[in-house]
This record gives C-alpha cells, sequence and structure tokens, in this order.
C-alpha cells in the first residue's frame, strides 16, 4: 500500500525532501489518467508538471518510510540519525531507500503521481476561481495545513503515553463506502491520526471511500474510533459495530501505510463501471446461519439452487472456510472477476450467499456478478466472517480466519482443517517461504520445518539454497515460479 506523508503548509517540508535527490530520473510511462487529462507527451509545461508531479510521490513515500534510528540502526551510522523501513528491510542511507523503492514501487509511485497531478489541477481551479473554494475550512477543500490537522486530532493530553502505547491492544477492521471529494486530503488526516495514536496498520482511500485495518492499545483505538465517527465524511454513516475487533496491537504490523488508490479493495476494474452501488443484498450474521443451514439441509448440495461462494483468496479458505462452499482457486481478488467470467453457466439461476473476511470484497464482488445478469439473487453476509464468528463461533465456520497482518490467522475453534505441504499432518500456521525471492505463504509443520522443508515448493527450496550461496547480488522479489502452473479460475467445492 502506498504511503503518503503530510503536506505542512503548502508542500514545504516535501520541496526539502525532493531536494535531496534532483536527478531521479524512473522511467515509466505516465498513468492514463495524466494522459487523457494532460497530455504531457506533446507539451512541454505539461510534461514539467508531470516531472515536478513525479519527484514528489517519490518524495513522499520514501519520508513515509522513515523511522528513528534507534530503529533500526545507531544513529552514528544513519545519516541525520534516520534509517528507513520497507517491505520489512531495513536502509540505512538514502541511496539504499530510493534503489528500493524505484525498483519495487514504480507502480505505486505512478498511481501516487497521477494523484498529485490531480490536486495541482484542482488547486489551478480553485485559484482562477476564488469563488468556487470551500469556504467552510473542511477537509474537503483543496488546501490543509497543520493547523486543521492538529483541530481534528483527539486530545490526548489527559493520557500518559505508557497508557497510549502499552496495555492490552487490539486490532480494527472496517471499511466505509461514500464518496470522498479529496482523497489526498482524507490520507494527509488518517496519517497524523494514526501516528498521533501510535497506530500501526494500513489504510487505502480512494473517491469511493476508505478500508483500514490498523493496530495499537485499546485507548489508541478507541480513540480513533471516536474520531472517524465524528468525522464529518463518516458521523452519519459509520457507527460503532462497523469496526470488528480482535486480539493483537500495534506489533502485528511492521509500520504504517497510508495512502490513496482508485479502489479501496483491488478487484482491478473501476469503480464507475461497477460500483459499490450495486451491491448484493446484506443478510446479518443470524440471517445468513439461517440460509446455510437451510442450504447444508439440502442433499446434495453440487444439485441445490444456491450456491455458498467464498470470495477470497486460495490460501485463506484453505485454512479456514464455511462448510460446503465453493472456494475459488484464485491468488488475488483481482483475478475474481475472470473466474466468474469462466464460470458464468456455474451461476446462472443461482441463488448465490458471498462471503469474505470482513464484508468488503462481497462489495464489489457482488457488484461484479449482478452485472453478468446470470444468477437469480446474489446475498451477502454483512460484516463477513469477523462478525459472524462474534456471533457464531461454534457454526458452520471451520478452521481459521485469515488475516493480512503478521498474525496470519486467529480463530473461535479449534479446527484444523489444513495440512502440512510436505507430509500431509494437519497443521494451518503459515510462515513465508524462506527463499527470499518469493512471496508466498507455506504451510510447513514444525517436524518438517526442522528438516529443512522450508519453501513453498521444491522449486523455490532449490533457488533459495542457491541465492543462499551467492548472498552478494542484489536481490530483487518476484512471484514464487510454481505460481506460473496454479489454475486461476478452477471450480473446487469445500
Amino acid at each position: 500500500m502506498i504511503s503518503s506523508s503530510v503536506l505542512l503548509d503548502g508542500g514545504d517540508e516535501v520541496e526539502c525532501s525532493i531536494l535531496r535527490f534532483p536527478d531521479l530520473d524512473l522511467k515509466d510511462p505516465l498513468p492514463l489518467t495524466a494522459k487523457s487529462n494532460l497530455k504531457a507527451e506533446s507539451d512541454t509545461s505539461e510534461r514539467k508538471k508531470y516531472a515536478f508531479a513525479k519527484k514528489k510521490a517519490f518524495a513522499l513515500f520514501v519520508k513515509a518510510k522513515e523511522v528513528p534510528a534507534t530503529a533500526c540502526c545507531p544513529p552514528a551510522v544513519c545519516r541525520a540519525g534516520l534509517g528507513w523501513k520497507c517491505c520489512r528491510q531495513t536502509f540505512k542511507d538514502l541511496t539504499g531507500i530510493h534503489i528500493h523503492v524505484a525498483t519495487q514501487h514504480s507502480s505505486d509511485i505512478q498511481q501516487q503521481t497521477g494523484l498529485i497531478l490531480k490536486q495541482l489541477a484542482a488547486e489551478a481551479r480553485t485559484s482562477s476561481n476564488p469563488a468556487s473554494a470551500d469556504e467552510t475550512g473542511s477537509l474537503s477543500s483543496p488546501t490543509c495545513n497543520i493547523q486543521e490537522l492538529s483541530y481534528r486530532l483527539p486530545d490526548t493530553n489527559h493520557i500518559s503515553f505508557d497508557e497510549l502505547t502499552s496495555g492490552v491492544g487490539e486490532v480494527l477492521l472496517y471499511y466505509c463506502y461514500h464518496e470522498v471529494k479529496d482523497p489526498l486530503r482524507l490520507c494527509a488526516w488518517q496519517k497524523s491520526l494514526c501516528q498521533h495514536l501510535h497506530l500501526t496498520g494500513k489504510v487505502r482511500i480512494a473517491s469511493e471511500g476508505i478500508n483500514g485495518t490498523v493496530g495499537g492499545s485499546k485507548v489508541a483505538t478507541s480513540l480513533y474510533i471516536q474520531a472517524m465517527l465524528s468525522h464529518p465524511l463518516f458521523k452519519t454513516i459509520l457507527c460503532r459495530e462497523d469496526f470488528k475487533s480482535s486480539a493483537g496491537g500495534a506489533h502485528c504490523f511492521p509500520d504504517l501505510r497510508v495512502g490513496v488508490f482508485e479502489e479501496i479493495v483491488p478487484l482491478g476494474i473501476n469503480p464507475n463501471k461497477v460500483s459499490y452501488k450495486e451491491t448484493g443484498i446484506h443478510l446479518s450474521p443470524e440471517e445468513f446461519h439461517k440460509e446455510v443451514e437451510k442450504y447444508l439441509s439440502q442433499a446434495p448440495q453440487a444439485q441445490s439452487d444456491t450456491i455458498l461462494l467464498d470470495c477470497r483468496n486460495f490460501y485463506e479458505s484453505k485454512i479456514g472456510h464455511f462448510q460446503g462452499c465453493l472456494a475459488p482457486d484464485i491468488r488475488k481478488f483481482s483475478y475474481f472477476p475472470s473466474y466468474v467470467d469462466e464460470n458464468l453457466e456455474l451461476f446462472k439461476n443461482k441463488r448465490v450467499l458471498m462471503y469474505c473476511t470482513g464484508g468488503i470484497r462481497c462489495e464489489r464482488g457482488s457488484a461484479y456478478l449482478r452485472t453478468k445478469a446470470a444468477c437469480r439473487e446474489v446475498y451477502q453476509l454483512k460484516g463477513g466472517i469477523h462478525k459472524y464468528l462474534e456471533e457464531f463461533p461454534d457454526g458452520f465456520y471451520r478452521g481459521k480466519l485469515f488475516v493480512f497482518d503478521q498474525r496470519y490467522t486467529i480463530s473461535s475453534n479449534e479446527d484444523i482443517i489444513a495440512e502440512c505441504r510436505y507430509c500431509g499432518t494437519l497443521w494451518d500456521q503459515y510462515r513465508v517461504c524462506s527463499s527470499q525471492h518469493c512471496r508466498q505463504l507455506v504451510l510447513t509443520c514444525p517436524s518438517c520445518h526442522a528438516k529443512g522443508f522450508t519453501a513453498c515448493c521444491p522449486i523455490c527450496q532449490e533457488k533459495g539454497l542457491k541465492l543462499a550461496s551467492n548472498p552478494s547480488g542484489w536481490m530483487v522479489k518476484e512471484e514464487c515460479e510454481c505460481t506460473d502452473r496454479r489454475q486461476r479460475v478452477p471450480v473446487k467445492h469445500m
């Protein structure tokens, strides 16, 4: 997720960051939005604006990765008492973090560049037509200074540092679909809010809304919820029940990442083409439980007029799912549309009961399914598995619930439904593949792990050994080779 820095007093702090690397040149094409709106290829002036926006985006990203020297390396080693952390790696100098960002996050920089260009265009329109400016000083206006951001942060003067950062912790999960006129402004406020409360996690913002998961002390997360519920954008839409919580804390995330994207959940389709406003019918956990009970009572389920559809990734459904579900063997949610397209006959004239972790993927997934006009009805679990397990910890969902943080799983029952990748014994605790080039998760039991079976597949095991014998080369992450042989859209009943 792209991170962004607070734009203070017109971006003076950002300008200082930009001056550190005046010769930066990332050679990737203009984003499509910039191409269509600014015609940078033929207009020298616009190309200069694009170059400025790209450097600014790069500076924001790098600055967001700054950490105090004591957190990653001694002050005597790190430049100006600072270090940088990104992708679970520590960098002691600007050159290292610049190379990493340029090679690993070019798409993030490109996306943020387009958003900055939009902001510049909006500021230009406002300056040419002052009457159109928002005189209320709200976060929907084109400029935002430190006074505004501070005004909207919760008062913590009565709370000690220890109370705010230690004690019992938790992780919050939430989302809200709502039109956001100025995503960059909301991004700046979110980052300030999380830093103010010493929260870590990931917050994804777009013109269609916000999607976040943050961890910290219960004192801090409570203040975070209060701030969200009092924000002008969300106070009439969000409620406390929209925030799912589980045991955890700030340690569950390596850092804080707040950024602006085209979608708050990456389906890979423009939100204007498949909108959350066309979503399926929401069912409460109790209603969904009754529907699943009715579905499971039908035999055989393969001939039922109902499909219980898990729209998560294969590694999530592998360790936990609803009994009798259909679990697509997909690695990313952006593959879900392809799965639907290639299996339309499967959904023809069916009632579909959809579910995911917290509900957000079902919002866009059900909307996409409805655009195909194949299903008779489309329903989705409101609040996702998270809310269902709060009411039915021993219900029809068995196994663990996968979460996208360093815990990997949370559980409500003792069931283990997955197996060790190597020996087949029951095991559901994920580890990251030991081959440094890989991003995959692997189920390897303690016995197999002790024997050296630590990679997600034999190919990675072999590549990991080769890389270990020659550690001096520059390491670039890539997808595991074994994923090339994966079928992305097969039908799999569980």
